[in-house]
């Protein structure tokens, strides 16, 4: 019987635990549910044994919403439960490191959300064991995952655009922009670590790594432009925001690359716009978060001789390109959800096939070294100077 032709009997499943029911709980199970759906057959069928979270009545809730066979309000209960085989931690921050270390000291494989942790330190254990219980692990830096990005992977890797000169990244949104929007866990260092930079900042600095390399300094400032907001049961009563708003930081390359990174998340009529530009010296590759079916590629004129050299569209849409053989006729556009569904794709295949997570994924390992950068950023702004990155791994 050929793969095609398989019946729902023959494919094995995976256990799957939730950590989180907001955004990243409500994308990634939408993920697990449309991956046999479409990637047919997969490599296993998700099976949505447990969520968990603090609300009991929200996440009760959501455990019927999305499917999960139950719920739990102790994360403890979820690392500990025999069916779960993979542990997905989409929870704040501050739940990152603890309930991560524990699913791998069980044997589960573990999906966490980015940035992996509030710091080095608590990179480097998680890094530490999940190497210790030899599970597979991934960080959710999903935007690894959209086709063009993936494509001008594989133009850089291939040598079109020549030798790096510049990366220059910037990832702006407004949802902030209102002081009396209330204080929220994204905005308290306790539960978050650290603002824009660990939010938006990570998938900056993970880009940076996956389509040029290693960074080697980084001279940065951070700015907190609205330093008390409303509690969120208390109009009358302010909280102290203590995380940055906003980040500017220059950025040097071990392969002598340079470029600039930015992010804010109170840039008024910015939604969600991440831009990315790569300069080498045979051309250039630009992409835009908000229009991710394109590719913006300049290659010198090699491609249209007979024309200026300048940008060309290109449309990353047909069945040749990653992923999309499995969606719909060539020309049909994708979009953000995608993303997360072929990231999870990818876990599971290499959970089940025992295949390596990187590349593309980003590993643990990848994790951790963001947030070296992450931090070497944050000691730079404090320092008011030029911080070199030392990678310890």
């Amino acid at each position: 019987m050929g793969d095609v032709e398989k019946r729902v009997g023959e494919i094995p499943e995976v256990g799957v635990g939730m950590m989180g029911y907001a955004f990243m709980g409500k994308a990634h199970s939408n993920a697990y549910k449309k991956i046999p759906y479409i990637f047919w057959p997969p490599p296993a069928i998700p099976k949505l044994i447990a969520i968990c979270g603090r609300d009991r009545l929200k996440v009760s809730g959501a455990a019927e919403r999305y499917g999960y066979t139950r719920y739990y309000t102790d994360w403890r209960d979820l690392v500990r439960d025999p069916e779960v085989d993979i542990l997905d931690n989409g929870a704040p921050n501050r739940l990152h490191a603890e309930p991560c270390i524990a699913a791998a000291e069980e044997g589960k494989h573990v999906l966490c959300e980015k940035p992996m942790a509030m710091n080095i330190e608590e990179a480097e254990n998680m890094l530490r064991a999940v190497k210790r219980s030899n599970v597979k692990h991934m960080v959710a830096f999903n935007y690894r995952f959209i086709p063009a990005i993936q494509v001008a992977k594989k133009l850089i890797d291939e040598g079109e655009i020549g030798r790096i000169y510049h990366f220059h990244g910037r990832y702006l949104q407004e949802w902030l922009i209102d002081p009396k929007f209330p204080l929220t866990w994204r905005t308290v260092k306790a539960e978050a670590g650290s603002g824009v930079l660990g939010d938006l900042g990570s998938h900056l600095v993970d880009l940076a790594h996956y389509l040029v390399g290693d960074i080697a300094s980084v001279t940065a400032l951070t700015k907190t432009f609205i330093e008390d907001r409303p509690l969120p049961d208390n109009e009358v009563e302010m909280g102290r925001v203590d995380v940055d708003d906003a980040f500017e930081c220059i950025i040097e390359f071990r392969n002598g690359a340079v470029g600039h990174i930015s992010a804010s998340r109170v840039c008024s009529g910015r939604k969600n716009h991440q831009h990315i530009e790569v300069y080498g010296d045979r051309g250039s590759i630009t992409f835009n978060l908000e229009r991710l079916n394109e590719l913006d590629v300049n290659l010198r004129g090699r491609d249209l001789p007979d024309l200026e050299p300048s940008f060309h569209k290109t449309l990353i849409t047909e069945a040749d390109h990653p992923y999309l053989r499995y969606w719909w006729p060539h020309g049909h556009i994708i979009g953000w959800e995608h993303s997360i569904i072929h990231e999870i794709y990818h876990f599971i295949n290499s959970v089940v096939y025992d295949k390596p997570v990187s590349p593309p994924g980003a590993t643990f390992e990848d994790g951790y070294r963001c947030n070296i950068v992450l931090d070497a950023i944050a000691e730079s702004a404090r320092r008011g100077e030029k911080t070199a990155v030392n990678y310890c791994v």
